[in-house]
């Protein structure tokens, strides 16, 4: 997570930003606004609100939440696109897979 939280508190863009191998002024340019944004965006200079996460979620083929909570180095990356592109029952199947393959019980 970024350690500065000085405005809308922490979040993953740069994360995500690096994992989908673009630059700041390529973000920019997909999402409609300047790098200087997207910087202060990364750093917490400029709160990453409800409508900055409907625009850029998108770009970088996540969710808002998987912005704000987690970092895709912490996880497989073929793991996250899977999860993400996946409907509700596909994600069960996901879950109860996972829980055989790691010694769990499934549903």
């Amino acid at each position: 997570m970024d350690d500065d939280d000085s405005n809308g508190g922490p979040n993953h863009l740069r994360a995500w930003r690096e994992h989908r191998g673009l630059t700041q002024e390529q973000l920019a340019d997909l999402a409609g606004t300047t790098h200087q944004v997207i910087g202060y965006l990364e750093r917490g200079r400029t709160q990453l609100s409800a409508k900055w996460l409907r625009k850029l979620a998108p770009v970088l083929d996540t969710t808002a939440g998987m912005l704000l909570d987690h970092d895709p180095r912490d996880v497989s990356a073929d793991i996250i696109d899977m999860w993400t592109h996946a409907n509700l029952k596909e994600r069960q199947q996901l879950v109860d897979l996972a829980k055989v393959v790691v010694g769990g019980k499934s549903r």
